[in-house]
């Protein structure tokens, strides 16, 4: 099988039209919009950080632009008839497609068997399961139930309480999932056989070499071009997992072998489309999975992009919740967001421009934004700078 050669603008267009940025907006996006873009992309990863809007809800915004939110709350924790997705651990914990779920059975049945999970969960697919097991039957008879709810004590700031270990263990290894979610967006569990429809329950296991090939492809597809390793981090595969996979998709011609100068060897999807151009414009999420993998980010866009949320704040660069913003092919920027709700004003805190910003990029920002704060439901938009008032990479 030959080698498939690209330059890296071709290699750099690819991937944007594998995760969607090669189309234009639809004038008015619905269900039939979200659910083609859910599925493009294979995931939507979950973050509980609100200082803007939840990091679920702007994958699809940014290929989209403004889409009801409710019609993403009804497809994930709406009545059982409306779900369409399920949470659980895929790239972190994500929302992904029901169809997706005999993909990852292997994965809780690995958790299951303690083979799988944080150090602090395993404990309980062992010597400690019979705990779980009587939070189970709790569940399973007073109904469904957050952390909180069993909690007596308050756990530290980041650590998870006996009762929060014991219900994630259970959610890793298949056996709960989430209801819903409170306003705080804390979970709400309950047994994954009252969650997930009966129809996908009763789909086959599928087993784990071909699950986890199913996940390479999938991978491939959102990615367009991508390395091993990008592949199986789109799913969180280990290097022992997804290295089969991907020789089995290569012999059978769904990846091709790809290079492109300056890139480790790289695999093209069979279908991946290579437009001429790409005219895109859209504020990306820290979670958004075209930036989600550093180093793969630089070698796209030249972009070194790092989350500073944990940074001591006079230690930042960049700022706290910062997202980058992709114009036509690049990366042309980035800037600092809130959204001041009491006020009801978005707050671009700072923004900083990448060397060689073309022309209008500075209208462009204040286009997005403006969408973004009515999407929001935000009347006002404060501290855009002119271009150039702010410069920085």
């Amino acid at each position: 099988m030959g080698i498939v050669r690209l330059t890296p603008g071709e290699a750099r267009r690819v991937a944007l039209a594998a995760q969607g940025f090669h189309a234009a907006r639809p004038a008015a996006a619905g269900h039939r919009h979200l659910a083609a873009t859910i599925d493009r992309l294979g995931l939507h990863q979950i973050d509980s950080v609100n200082v803007l809007v939840r990091a679920h809800y702007l994958p699809a915004f940014s290929r989209l632009g403004a889409y009801d939110t409710a019609l993403l709350d009804r497809r994930a924790w709406g009545p059982r008839r409306d779900r369409r997705l399920f949470e659980y651990w895929a790239h972190e914990c994500s929302l992904l497609p029901l169809a997706l779920h005999p993909l990852l059975r292997w994965r809780m049945a690995r958790a299951d068997r303690g083979e799988a999970g944080y150090a602090g969960m395993r404990v309980f697919a062992g010597e400690r399961r019979a705990e779980a097991m009587a939070l189970l039957a709790r569940l399973r008879d007073e109904g469904p139930m957050a952390a909180s709810d069993f909690q007596t004590g308050r756990a530290g700031w980041w650590a998870w309480s006996e009762p929060k270990r014991m219900l994630e263990w259970l959610f890793y290894a298949g056996r709960v999932t989430t209801a819903t979610r409170r306003r705080s967006f804390e979970r709400v569990y309950d047994l994954t056989e009252r969650v997930i429809p009966p129809d996908i329950l009763a789909l086959p296991d599928v087993p784990e070499a071909e699950a986890q090939a199913a996940l390479i492809a999938l991978s491939a597809q959102a990615l367009g071009i991508a390395t091993a390793a990008e592949l199986r981090d789109y799913f969180r595969l280990s290097p022992s997992d997804a290295a089969p996979a991907i020789a089995r998709l290569v012999d059978e011609g769904l990846l091709l072998p790809a290079e492109v100068p300056g890139w480790p060897p790289a695999y093209l999807h069979r279908d991946a489309k290579a437009p001429r151009r790409v005219d895109a414009r859209a504020l990306l999420a820290p979670f958004d999975p075209l930036v989600w993998e550093r180093a793969r980010t630089e070698r796209l866009f030249g972009f070194r992009y790092r989350i500073e949320i944990y940074t001591p704040a006079a230690q930042r660069q960049h700022g706290y919740y910062v997202l980058p913003f992709l114009l036509g092919e690049a990366l042309v920027g980035r800037v600092d967001l809130k959204a001041d709700r009491a006020g009801s004003r978005l707050a671009a805190q700072a923004v900083h421009w990448e060397p060689g910003v073309p022309e209008g990029a500075g209208e462009a920002l204040e286009a997005e934004l403006r969408a973004l704060a009515a999407w929001l439901g935000l009347a006002d938009l404060d501290g855009v700078p002119p271009l150039g008032g702010r410069t920085g990479g």
